[in-house]
């Protein structure tokens, strides 16, 4: 194996942090398991974020707004994830409190009708349950699964 040094180290992380949004923690792991000293990743870290290559609040922006719209993921789940990425609260807190709540509603919403049609119960309470222990592992909060369910039950009835 070829010994990566320092300033080909760079070279390639900026490339890669050019083509998409890279917390610090994503690119510290990856110069780890190149096998580059400690004290160079730690310059090397600190020169990415001085030319803007790393930028925490802008990763949680992608990542919050990806997440919610393209994946589908409610807020407790895009806040796992990024305590994961060593994110702290206090930097995606306001991102994830920035989410329209229309919007949000409206996919999960269509997200329980999706799964409710692919659903196989013997009442509505049991369907219910099912739904609901769906969209808790999306990492939907209870108060808007309830929302969602509330008005999808109002909405069969008036038909």
């Amino acid at each position: 194996m070829t010994e990566i040094t320092e300033t080909d180290a760079f070279g390639r992380l900026t490339a890669y942090c050019a083509a998409s949004e890279h917390c610090r923690a994503e690119i510290v792991e990856k110069m780890q398991r190149w096998g580059i000293p400690y004290a160079s990743i730690d310059s090397i870290v600190e020169r990415l974020i001085q030319e803007k290559y790393i930028d925490e609040e802008r990763f949680c922006r992608a990542f919050v707004n990806d997440k919610y719209r393209f994946a589908k993921w409610g807020k407790v789940k895009i806040g796992q994830a990024l305590r994961l990425k060593k994110i702290p609260p206090t930097t995606y807190l306001p991102f994830l409190n920035e989410i329209d709540d229309e919007e949000y509603l409206s996919i999960l919403q269509g997200l329980l009708s999706t799964k409710k049609k692919s659903v196989h119960a013997e009442n509505e309470y049991e369907l219910n349950g099912k739904l609901v222990r769906f969209a808790l592992s999306r990492g939907f909060e209870m108060k808007d699964i309830r929302r969602c369910i509330d008005v999808s039950d109002e909405n069969e009835y008036s038909e």
